[in-house]
């Protein structure tokens, strides 16, 4: 082997491993960009993530927002923000107010034991009847059910009084009257579920689309708000007649006595 041919190969050796060097720092370059970059996108990313959840944590919730918009009342309402309801005959001088909630146990006791009688009472012409509905017992129980069913009885009251009646007795049916460990009211699809009960809600497709939308939620905190200012309303149920608090009855027996001792009936 001659000297030049030796040199000649130990340039050549030195130029590849140059080479090499060079070819593996151009990788490791690489490697560290494409750290960088995937840490920057993780930032951004968890930032954008913090920044959402900041956003979300501040929005207001359905609830303050329906405080904040405009009162649609149901029909068959009067009053300021239609929290008058009243279903009878109007020249009937008598007036039953009910006062309830409907997350309440004891209004559901009450609806199931005497409810038919006190609505054959009004349409037999003895009396007027009155609902004041309050919704106290989202905030003692935790929860938004009260709320949520109240502005599916508006929503009912919409479609028709006799609607709104039949409804409300299927809310505090047995069958479908929740605990009050539960919040099932606060759930549309169980008040729809609920509703498919009642003939004149049955699929009925405006009713449906008033509870999903919540088109009666701030009519449904003006009502609670009257239910809050009410006099002589301590709990639920309560009834007045003609203005004057009553024991609640047990049995329909003993509502006709109590409408007889006010003097509603002889």
């Amino acid at each position: 082997m001659s000297k030049r041919n030796s040199q000649a190969a130990k340039s050549a050796a030195r130029e590849r491993i140059r080479a090499q060097q060079e070819a593996e720092r151009r990788r490791e370059k690489r490697k560290r960009g494409a750290i960088v970059a995937g840490a920057i996108v993780g930032v951004l990313a968890i930032a954008g993530g913090v920044g959402y959840a900041v956003m979300q944590s501040n929005a207001p919730s359905k609830w303050e927002e329906a405080a904040d918009a405009k009162v649609v009342a149901p029909a068959n309402t009067s009053g300021e923000d239609g929290t008058t309801v009243t279903i009878g005959k109007s020249d009937t001088k008598n007036t039953v107010h009910l006062y309830e909630d409907p997350r309440c146990p004891g209004c559901a006791a009450m609806e199931q034991s005497i409810g038919s009688a006190v609505d054959k009472g009004m349409k037999d012409g003895d009396y007027k009847l009155s609902f004041t509905i309050g919704t106290f017992l989202d905030n003692n129980l935790s929860g938004e059910g009260s709320k949520n069913a109240l502005s599916a009885l508006g929503a009912a009251l919409d479609v028709s009084t006799d609607a709104f009646l039949e409804y409300k007795t299927a809310l505090y049916s047995a069958k479908y009257h929740p605990s009050e460990s539960t919040d099932d009211f606060a759930k549309d699809e169980y008040l729809i579920k609920v509703a498919n009960t009642v003939d004149a809600l049955k699929g009925n497709k405006k009713f449906k689309s008033a509870v999903e939308k919540g088109k009666f939620d701030p009519w449904a905190l003006k009502m609670s708000d009257a239910f809050q200012s009410a006099e002589g309303v301590e709990s639920t149920p309560t009834i007045k007649i003609n203005d004057k608090v009553v024991e609640t009855p047990k049995t329909p027996d003993a509502w006709k006595a109590t409408l007889k001792k006010a003097g509603v009936t002889k």
